[in-house]
């Protein structure tokens, strides 16, 4: 059943396997007697491409219940951390896991040492079902309401710039004085337009254009390239104080705040989430706790 799901979310076998450390023929041999048991085609097979019979449709929305309800079972009475198992695929934005998760991820695989961890740093919009993610941490809004999602925090935005940029340029005391001043602009995409300098006025969000010769798509580029002095930039304070209490970067514009952006721990709609996530979740929650204030 475990290898049936995983072919109908991926559509392919061959990413099924590998998603499940299985050999490829394995998961063929899995599903084909599943079907067997089940007295039902659940997968139209072609040389191009997998997709779900009506019945197999059916059989995947019961299937996934099932086998939440089993896990949860299987793990019922193991409430010491010694006896929780299993992996826990995670993934979150890269100065977040190398500020704040990394370093105290030692912690938490030692409290739970049958538990495996693999952490994506990325700063992409990863979808959790077809990439197999049991959870995503992600600031903004939430994207997909087919997801659930637990606040976390809030993060306070401020705009900065190097020291080194500002000995050039000059300090802006004044929105004024963005006009000849340099932004360094955060996309998630190359090709997306994206507003300069945010502020809020009267509880409404505004912008001013500036001048622009850097985009970057990352958030660590984002903070690099205002530490080489290409520009100001609005981000979270959190991901920022290790290189303002440094020097490198200082904080500018005091009076022009942004709104703040609400960070969601966010995973798939289901029953009963396994055990070894829930605790997962919940000692990211507490690390986080003090983060971002």
């Amino acid at each position: 059943m475990r290898a049936f799901t995983r072919v109908a979310e991926l559509r392919s076998f061959t990413k099924a396997a590998e998603s499940l450390g299985l050999p490829k023929a394995t998961v063929s041999a899995q599903v084909r007697q599943l079907e067997g048991e089940v007295g039902a085609q659940l997968l139209h097979r072609t040389t191009r491409r997998i997709r779900l019979t009506d019945e197999g449709e059916s059989f995947y929305e019961r299937a996934k219940d099932v086998l939440a309800d089993i896990d949860e079972l299987e793990n019922l009475f193991r409430s010491e951390p010694s006896r929780i198992t299993g992996r826990i695929r995670v993934d979150m934005a890269s100065r977040m896991a190398r500020l704040y998760v990394i370093p105290r991820l030692a912690d938490f695989l030692e409290r739970y040492p049958h538990v495996d961890i693999e952490l994506g740093a990325s700063d992409r919009r990863v979808d959790l079902v077809q990439e197999g993610y049991d959870c995503v941490i992600r600031g903004g809004e939430l994207p997909d309401s087919s997801l659930v999602g637990r606040l976390i925090g809030e993060a306070r935005v401020t705009a900065v710039a190097s020291r080194e940029y500002l000995q050039r340029y000059g300090t802006p005391r004044s929105l004024r004085d963005l006009r000849d001043h340099h932004v360094v602009h955060y996309v998630s995409s190359f090709g997306e337009r994206v507003p300069a300098f945010e502020y809020l006025e009267g509880g409404r969000l505004r912008s001013i254009s500036m001048k622009s010769r850097v985009t970057v798509n990352s958030a660590e580029s984002y903070a690099s390239a205002c530490e080489a002095g290409l520009g100001i930039i609005q981000s979270p304070l959190a991901s920022l104080r290790e290189s303002i209490r440094s020097g490198r970067l200082v904080e500018i514009l005091p009076r022009y705040t942004t709104k703040p952006i609400p960070i969601y721990i966010l995973h798939p709609h289901r029953r009963n989430l396994p055990r070894r996530v829930r605790v997962f979740i919940e000692w990211v929650q507490a690390i986080m706790a003090g983060t971002y204030r």
